[in-house]
């Protein structure tokens, strides 16, 4: 029996290749083809041979970045060997600088750049664990878990793009082994020390001693890293909140906000405190950073792709976008507040309309459906839309009155329509937590959904009607329900007609014709659908009243009977707002002046 290590063995082992000459053979084959002419596999067309990556070719394959500069990239052991990076008895305004560079990563990562050229550029967080130094070990463990409850958002309200938000992590790990409440402790518990710290900065300070410059700028230092603690401490808090799904912690997440908000101004006060990166010159796949950073650390962990060169946000500009957040994040906070879903799908266009960023609609998503598919979490959906019918046209199938009511056949059809209308009705909601460019060819999809279903909808209330006039001959129960669905046809209509404005997809002659079929159009039908749901309304308070009687008068106070005059008012003035349009176009174009 050979011996381990015999080099016969070996050779055994060794796989052997035959491999023959094909160049002669495969020339002959290439002059049959005429010129222009190809051969190629018919998986593999047209498309994919554009869209192919040539590898190791540095304008095409992100890896070869590393070939192209001179100095050597460290790891994180193998800086601290170096002595290029501290892992302990760090200074106040390294710590600051540190903090607020990440912070710049975290923001820019949001903005749709990868884990590995932003977040992962900090070193230190590849592994905190070796970290001596309580205050960074802390924030680098707090900065691990908010970059995973973001992503655990962000995917779990599926409303991006690649665009959007890269969610890919590239096997780094998280600190899944530190509980939440640990690490809220840990920075909670480095923040007692600061604070006594502080205490006894000022007692020195209010002593027999002189006050020096030293003694103010270490209080400075001290009390600007104490903030930075509590704002990621707060920041982990709320997004926690967020993540629990549950309506009752939005109060408690408006108290965050608000402390975070009275943060924001302290850090941007004492952003200049922390130590500022060299200023050499910057190219196009390395740029200057401070200890602990390396932009290049994780370029061979990308896809074979072409290169996507990351501009790192500054660390002011990063405030600016916690301060924007912060004002979103509150608006959320009040969705709950709103009655009906209509009124709650006016706030969600809004919304979209101020270019919120990734995690901001995401939250906002999963705050009206979180996943147990409740509106608000607690309301069933079939329900919610049961009530903003009955809010919108009252029809006699959802009236206490009528005898549809507790009719077991009109029920059971009932049921089965807004079982089959609410996955359209939440994706009308989900569309609005894309970014702006992909809404339209959403709300295109979202019309062939809504045309079945108002399909649907009039052979139910057909039926509906038949029930109807055998007990109550003079009321009606056409189009009552086609009505509802026929509003927000209308309204997915005129959304995805007004995004091509936005997109800026119509050339100037097709204005005119735009604003024509708005006007004359769209919203024509729209008032007249919403007149429809008005009269309806009217006429269920009449009867309401006629079966209440008028006997009772000492209750004089009339309830204010429901109305649609206000999206009535606001669908007539957009209708005489693209008339007008539609007429100035057609006279600057009649005289030359378009």
């Amino acid at each position: 029996m050979a011996e381990e290590g015999d080099p016969m063995m070996e050779r055994r082992e060794r796989p052997s290749y035959n491999w023959v000459d094909i160049t002669t053979e495969f020339k002959e084959a290439a002059s049959l083809l005429s010129l222009g002419e190809l051969l190629h596999d018919s998986s593999f067309g047209l498309f994919e041979a554009m869209s192919a990556i040539e590898m190791m070719d540095p304008k095409m394959d992100a890896g070869m970045m590393c070939n192209q500069i001179q100095r050597k990239v460290h790891n994180l052991e193998q800086a601290v060997e170096a002595g290029l990076v501290k892992i302990d008895n760090l200074t106040h305004e390294e710590t600051i600088g540190i903090m607020d560079a990440t912070f710049a990563t975290l923001v820019t990562w949001l903005e749709g750049h990868s884990l590995a050229q932003t977040v992962f550029t900090n070193l230190y967080l590849h592994n905190p664990y070796v970290i001596n130094d309580r205050c960074l070990k802390a924030f680098s463990i707090a900065m691990l878990k908010i970059v995973d409850v973001i992503r655990e958002r962000i995917n779990r309200a599926g409303c991006f793009e690649e665009e959007d938000f890269q969610p890919m992590s590239y096997g780094f790990k998280m600190a899944g082994d530190v509980t939440e409440s640990r690490a809220s402790g840990m920075l909670k518990e480095v923040e007692e020390d600061l604070a006594r710290s502080l205490r006894t900065l000022r007692q020195r300070q209010g002593g027999t001693e002189v006050n020096s410059d030293s003694s103010d700028n270490e209080y400075q230092l001290t009390v600007a890293l104490q903030t930075r603690l509590r704002f990621y401490r707060h920041l982990y808090a709320l997004l926690l909140v967020f993540s629990r799904d549950r309506p009752d912690g939005l109060l408690q997440a408006q108290k965050l906000i608000t402390q975070l908000q009275e943060l924001v101004p302290l850090m941007r006060s004492s952003v200049h405190l922390g130590i500022q990166p060299p200023s050499r010159e910057v190219s196009k796949n390395d740029y200057p950073t401070i200890m602990g950073f390396e932009p290049l650390i994780n370029q061979r962990l990308l896809p074979p792709t072409f290169p996507r060169y990351t501009v790192i946000r500054g660390r002011a500009e990063s405030l600016d976008y916690v301060t924007s957040l912060m004002h979103r994040l509150h608006t959320i906070t009040t969705v709950t507040e709103l009655g009906s879903l209509h009124a709650t799908m006016e706030v969600f266009m809004e919304f979209s309309k101020s270019l919120p960023c990734v995690l901001a609609r995401s939250i906002l998503q999963l705050t009206l459906l979180p996943p147990n598919r409740r509106i608000f979490g607690t309301i069933p959906v079939v329900d919610a839309l049961k009530e903003t019918i009955r809010n919108f046209i009252a029809p006699p199938v959802l009236s206490p009155k009528s005898s549809l009511y507790n009719n077991a056949q009109a029920k059971e059809y009932v049921e089965a329509l807004l079982t089959r209308a609410a996955r359209p009705m939440c994706a009308l909601f989900q569309i609005t937590g894309h970014n702006r460019a992909r809404q339209r060819d959403k709300w295109a999809h979202m019309l062939d959904d809504l045309s079945n279903l108002q399909e649907e909808a009039d052979k139910v209330d057909a039926y509906l009607h038949s029930l109807l006039i055998k007990t109550e001959p003079n009321r009606s129960h056409l189009a009552c329900l086609g009505t509802w669905v026929l509003y927000h046809t209308l309204q997915t209509m005129i959304n995805y007609t007004l995004a091509g404005f936005e997109l800026e997809l119509y050339a100037a002659y097709e204005y005119h014709y735009v604003y024509w079929y708005l006007s004359e159009l769209l919203f024509a039908w729209l008032v007249s659908t919403l007149h429809r749901a008005d009269n309806f309304l009217l006429e269920h308070e009449t009867l309401s009243d006629q079966q209440k009687g008028r006997s009772n008068k000492k209750n004089k106070k009339k309830k204010r009977p429901k109305s649609l005059s206000r999206e009535i008012t606001l669908a007539q003035a957009q209708q005489q707002m693209f008339g007008a349009y539609f007429k100035a176009v057609m006279g600057l174009q009649l005289d030359g002046k378009m």
